[in-house]
């Protein structure tokens, strides 16, 4: 599933097509990603007909598009959505969902072959749609009180990547960053948020942020062809994972092999001589 760095690449691609942009026609080719929207497909496509669009903007793993009248066109990516810029009269490809033609002749569209993703208009919710206001400021968000936040995550007794996976905390860390940012600070993902400390803690949340802030650079992680950015381009940060998809590799810090623990249904990468387990003693003490 994407996350805030593929997410992020996106939002700056669209930021380009449709700032300033108004939509001339809207045709839903499949009911589903518009499921969130209440008055289903033929209300998504008329409220947005005619409308103007501003610069796109991000929380965590969602966008949102503000719209002329104060509302917002709001997205979220599941795990294979995409948008997907082409010039007039180019084919739409196998996955296309949602088409959005533009008044410049170009055309958006929301390419999505798992149909996990999909999209609404929130009324009202140019500034900050309401349906995603619980979630977290994120660790590139210029406006995160970082102190703050360590101060939150300082009082969870939930094990570390379970707090860096709650979006309510802090938005946009998914599996891949959080496995990431673990290494780097050399902590277990199962050790007790509390029990870190404020400086152990505030690394592995600087880490978390820079390891990020690099992938954002490279255009996000691409492991298929289900991410890419808005002219069809693949991230490149897949290349300087040091955790994440790396069972059986060196750890590249000290040699070990990296093995790969169950965790929340999904897997866990780390190194067993840099990340090791809480003792239990400690661990039942926390």
């Amino acid at each position: 599933m994407p996350e805030l760095p593929e997410v992020e690449t996106v939002r700056r691609g669209l930021a380009v097509v449709v700032d300033g942009r108004r939509v001339e026609a809207v045709t839903v080719l499949h009911p589903r990603p518009v499921r969130r929207h209440p008055g289903g497909p033929a209300d998504f496509a008329a409220t947005l007909t005619g409308r103007m669009l501003g610069a796109p903007r991000r929380r965590g793993k969602y966008l949102w598009v503000p719209l002329s009248g104060g509302d917002a066109l709001v997205a979220h990516l599941g795990m294979s959505g995409q948008f997907r810029v082409a010039e007039p009269d180019a084919a739409p490809p196998r996955h296309a969902r949602v088409l959005f033609d533009l008044d410049d002749g170009r055309q958006v569209r929301f390419v999505d072959q798992r149909m996990f993703g999909g999209m609404w208009v929130s009324p009202g919710g140019a500034d900050l749609p309401p349906e995603i206001a619980h979630l977290g400021r994120d660790l590139l968000d210029p406006d995160l009180d970082l102190d703050a936040l360590l101060a939150t995550v300082a009082r969870r007794r939930s094990g570390i990547k379970r707090v860096l996976l709650d979006q309510a905390v802090t938005s946009g860390i998914g599996n891949i960053y959080a496995d990431e940012a673990l290494w780097r600070a050399g902590v277990h993902f199962d050790h007790p948020a509390a029990d870190l400390g404020p400086d152990r803690l505030r690394a592995l949340l600087l880490a978390a942020r820079d390891v990020m802030s690099e992938a954002l650079a490279a255009g996000g992680t691409s492991f298929d062809a289900l991410y890419v950015n808005v002219n069809g381009e693949s991230g490149y940060f897949d290349r300087s994972l040091d955790a994440y998809g790396r069972v059986d590799a060196p750890c590249r810090r000290c040699g070990t092999p990296l093995v790969r623990d169950r965790f929340m249904n999904r897997s866990s990468f780390r190194c067993p001589a840099c990340q090791p387990p809480v003792p239990a003693a400690r661990a039942g003490a926390a």
